[in-house]
């Protein structure tokens, strides 16, 4: 297997008119969050069905990999880390180089399995200094990885770091963090979403709120919604 001969494979299914319309959805015109970023139109499940057959490419092709200009050729290099068998190797090609992992879908199909499936969710200092980035993507990088706690019914991690977020300028970022919070109301608790929205609800931005209340009924979430709707 080489790199080559996967860039040719992922090639073979570009379409110019799913890349147009990526282009829109992911907002890559000038001053927008992507700016500048290349779409070849590949879907993510034909990115999947390619990268199988290729994970015997080796570390050093798969960092290439994510340094090519083609979204979708970087979004192959993370499935490639994902499936990487020695997670420290993945998690530290991940790490130096999160200046490639540029785009909101690139952070949620990775963070969580690179970085918070191998970091321990002891390791405050590490998920405080990623959440304190210039970098908007290293921040939603923070906030995505705690979904692993999640998964397993831990909700702390995702309250420090949404509550170190509160402020963030950035509507991607309100939308991350209010989806981890749905997320612990799903899969750890509802009561501790609730308590934690209690105290908070008049500082969330509206974006971050209106995520984090999806699955709660109009009475769980009365409190809130006055502020909310202004």
């Amino acid at each position: 297997m080489s790199l080559t001969a996967i860039k040719k494979e992922l090639q073979t299914y570009a379409s110019p008119v799913k890349a147009i319309a990526s282009q829109r959805f992911f907002k890559t015109g000038i001053g927008q969050y992507s700016a500048h970023d290349t779409f070849i139109g590949i879907t993510v499940p034909e990115t999947r069905k390619t990268v199988k057959r290729y994970t015997d490419l080796s570390l050093e092709d798969i960092e290439k990999l994510l340094h090519s200009k083609e979204h979708e050729f970087r979004l192959a290099a993370l499935f490639l880390l994902i499936e990487w068998k020695n997670k420290k190797e993945a998690f530290d090609v991940f790490m130096r180089n999160t200046q490639y992992v540029n785009n909101w879908d690139l952070v949620d199909q990775s963070a969580r399995e690179i970085v918070g499936e191998y970091i321990k969710n002891t390791d405050l200092r590490f998920y405080t200094k990623l959440a304190k980035s210039e970098n908007m993507w290293e921040r939603r990088i923070a906030i995505v990885a705690t979904h692993a706690y999640i998964m397993k019914g831990d909700s702390s991690m995702t309250f420090k770091l949404a509550e170190l977020l509160m402020g963030d300028t950035q509507d991607l970022m309100h939308k991350a963090v209010g989806w981890m919070l749905r997320e612990v109301g799903k899969r750890c608790s509802k009561e501790e979403l609730i308590k934690f929205l209690r105290i908070h609800y008049k500082e969330m931005p509206r974006t971050m709120w209106r995520y984090a209340v999806e699955h709660l009924s109009d009475e769980e979430k009365s409190f809130g919604v006055k502020v909310k709707r202004g």
